[in-house]
């Protein structure tokens, strides 16, 4: 899975993950049944994300950190349990190795 390659990608993925959420959220609301399984994650991953976005906005992220914080829980979930955890994973492998140049794409 590749990395954002620019830092406007990159924003625009935290903001997909969020409106993912949300999106999640109005489901779960919906079908409280069938998605009860997230339930218990959605808060850790939606508070790692809006973190990254406001530091992003004032100027204050940092990459290469580690790991986020949300990566320990969703590690081994499937994706049934939360179906954007790909795009969580992409967003993490970003933070983590920066963005992807052309040299990392050959």
């Amino acid at each position: 899975m590749r990395r954002a390659r620019t830092v406007e990608e990159y924003v625009a993925l935290v903001k997909d993950a969020l409106y993912e959420i949300d999106d999640m959220r109005a489901a779960i609301e919906y079908d409280e049944e069938g998605m009860v399984a997230s339930v218990p994650y959605m808060e850790e991953i939606e508070t790692c994300l809006k973190g990254i976005f406001e530091d992003m906005k004032s100027g204050d992220y940092c990459w290469n950190t580690g790991d986020l914080s949300y990566v320990a829980t969703i590690r081994d979930l499937d994706d049934g349990v939360i179906p954007f955890r790909p795009l969580l994973i992409r967003i993490n492998d970003t933070h983590k190795n920066g963005l992807e140049s052309e040299e990392d794409q050959e």
